[in-house]
């Protein structure tokens, strides 16, 4: 089957999906999953763009421990931001880690 001839409003029509954006986060999902290189990636670019982004945050996007985000960074040469900011970053990495 060629997948060029099939349209996410195809999918939509035939009453698969609800919506357009409900095929498109679904697609992301399943790549995501099939490409685990591709979630490191776009964790590496956040960690490195968004400081608000913790260490935890970053290897929860990339699937990967803790110890790992912080090879991964170092590999790429991303400086580590360690340590919450306050409680709420604390506690929300302390969440994130359970």
């Amino acid at each position: 089957m060629s997948l060029q001839y099939v349209r996410i409003q195809d999918l939509v029509q035939a009453r698969l999906y609800e919506s357009e954006d409900q095929v498109i986060h679904d697609a992301l999902r399943h790549l995501l999953l099939d490409k685990p290189d591709l979630r490191i990636q776009v964790a590496i670019h956040r960690y490195r763009a968004n400081a608000n982004l913790s260490l935890a945050q970053a290897a929860a996007i990339a699937g990967v421990s803790f110890e790992r985000m912080k090879e991964l960074l170092a590999q790429h040469s991303v400086p580590l931001r360690l340590g919450p900011v306050d409680v709420a970053e604390a506690r929300a990495e302390v969440e994130m880690l359970l």
